[in-house]
């Protein structure tokens, strides 16, 4: 029996901790759809577009993982791609506290979903997008928390930001 896992975020942006999740879900499942959620209580840094095109690019290599974009409650996402599982990634104990809550609220909402949780490699616990947000507003390295293309991609928005 095939088996389709969702991985959600808002990947603003994607992060080597997030492909890190994504190649370990790849060789757990059948297919994986890595979801970019459109969040209408954050304003974004890039566009859904671009965020959806950088994971796309990251995950190339990968056949069995498809990226798409969503919005609204995740567990309807969910039911309209038919998949049977959930993967979060949880980098340290407070994320699970809240990973707890979402899991809880959407096995409530569709009892047939699943939760699947993976602990982030150890190297990228500290990881977050707007760790690396912030650390390239500044000028810093990035290059060892993202892809060489997000790297460029964040320059180059910082750039135009700074421009405009």
């Amino acid at each position: 029996m095939a088996n389709k896992a969702i991985y959600p975020g808002s990947f603003d942006p994607v992060t080597n901790g997030h492909l890190d999740i994504i190649e370990r879900a790849y060789n757990v499942f059948d297919h994986v759809v890595v979801a970019v959620l459109h969040n209408r209580k954050k304003e974004p840094f890039f566009s859904i577009d671009q965020r959806v095109k950088l994971i796309e690019e990251s995950v190339k290599h990968m056949p069995g993982v498809e990226v798409d974009a969503f919005h609204g409650l995740l567990v309807d996402y969910v039911k309209e791609i038919k998949a049977d599982t959930i993967v979060r990634g949880l980098r340290a104990v407070s994320d699970f506290e809240y990973e707890m809550q979402a899991a809880s609220i959407n096995r409530k909402l569709e009892p047939g979903v699943e939760t699947f949780f993976m602990m982030t490699n150890h190297q990228y616990s500290y990881l977050s997008s707007s760790i690396v947000k912030e650390v390239a507003e500044y000028g810093a390295d990035v290059s060892g928390l993202v892809p060489a293309h997000v790297e460029d991609a964040l320059r180059e928005q910082f750039e135009k930001k700074n421009r405009g």
